[in-house]
């Protein structure tokens, strides 16, 4: 002990041994300096960056989902099998991140025996829960059944998809003349007046000669028409009139309403009968390919086969294989094989397409009261 000025008295063997802790102190101040960098990347938000990932991710495998799906129903009913829709009714995922840092710091004199020890752990957790509602009940089989409206129809094709695949697809007849359809029941060939009226309707399209109004009425409210330009090309006034003439319609009128029915009460009228979905997959259903001998085992009913190329042909093309293909656009196993979709047969992706998108427009229902399926999706 050591006295200073002022009265104030120095101990020299506390102030040594502090100088000999100072690596300890050392060490404190580094674990500090860790603790602080660690709880930084704790505290970093794991929100932001999910977003991009998981809503392009989930949009893919919802995709997908949805594509195979569709593709086993129509094979399904091929086979004689009922349909079922299962739905995402929506998907949360989960994201936590914890972390943990240990230190241990000691020392005792004598003999300045020190012992210091640094630790820390990291749990990273991604779970997510998906809610899936099976397409059931007595609504939603109602709405399978019931004809798309001719208002729906006509709205398509005035969003720019060719007329003659829409109608060749969504309609049984135009004014009495038949579309061909491969449903069991009443398989039946096109009428020979049914391609020929597809492909003036075409050019009208194309050409633009061609529009669609609501025109109001003092009872209906408002009725839809078909109206004819009159300022066209030859070719386009050829072809209307011929669409006229095929249709039965008034060859000076330019305004015909589009209703649904069988046959129209006159030569102002078009009357379009559509079909349900469910008639349109039975008519897709119908062009699959299947194995011969699932045929000859009365597994099947046999494949209608094409009368023509174009619109006259196989619209959609499902092939049938023993392995699993490659280079697909969708594919399902099924039975003792694979049922699948060329990815390199545009047409076919196109028109699958737009049936899936049919599919959306139809009020499907069935949700209110139905069976929910929850399933944890994480480890």
């Amino acid at each position: 002990m050591r006295e200073l000025p002022g009265g104030i008295y120095r101990n020299e063997s506390r102030m040594t041994s502090y100088r000999k802790l100072s690596p300890q102190y050392r060490c404190v101040r580094a674990m500090l300096t860790a603790l602080l960098l660690f709880s930084a990347v704790g505290c970093t938000s794991l929100g932001p960056p999910t977003i991009a990932r998981d809503r392009f991710d989930y949009t893919t495998a919802i995709a997908d989902s949805w594509k195979r799906q569709m593709l086993l129903n129509i094979v399904k009913i091929r086979y004689g099998d009922a349909p079922i829709f299962l739905d995402v009714a929506s998907i949360i995922n989960q994201y936590s991140l914890e972390t943990e840092l240990r230190g241990t710091l000691g020392w005792a004199a004598p003999p300045y025996v020190d012992r210091q020890e640094v630790g820390g752990t990291g749990r990273y957790y991604d779970r997510p829960t998906i809610t899936y509602t099976p397409l059931t009940g007595e609504k939603f089989a109602r709405n399978l059944m019931t004809p798309i409206a001719p208002a729906t129809v006509m709205s398509l094709v005035e969003g720019g998809y060719p007329i003659d695949l829409v109608f060749r697809i969504l309609v049984h007849s135009v004014n009495g003349i038949q579309n061909q359809f491969g449903g069991a029941a009443r398989a039946h060939r096109a009428d020979p007046e049914f391609y020929a009226l597809l492909e003036n309707l075409r050019h009208n399209q194309s050409s633009g000669a061609v529009a669609l109004r609501v025109k109001k009425t003092e009872n209906q409210g408002g009725a839809l028409v078909m109206v004819f330009r009159k300022r066209a090309d030859e070719r386009t006034l050829a072809t209307g009139k011929e669409i006229r003439r095929l249709l039965g319609l008034k060859e000076n009128a330019s305004d015909f309403r589009v209703v649904y029915g069988s046959a129209p009460v006159d030569d102002e009228e078009i009357a379009l009968l559509t079909r349900s979905i469910s008639e349109i997959l039975t008519d897709i259903s119908s062009t699959i390919e299947v194995p011969a001998e699932h045929v000859a085992e009365k597994r099947t009913s046999p494949t209608m086969e094409p009368e023509g190329e174009g619109i006259r042909g196989t619209i959609i093309r499902i092939h049938y294989a023993r392995e699993s293909p490659v280079d697909v656009f969708t594919a399902v196993p099924y039975r003792d094989g694979w049922f699948w979709i060329d990815d390199r047969d545009y047409q076919s992706k196109k028109l699958f397409s737009f049936l899936m998108f049919v599919m959306t427009l139809t009020e499907t229902g069935g949700k209110e009261g139905a069976p929910i399926v929850t399933i944890s999706a994480g480890g």
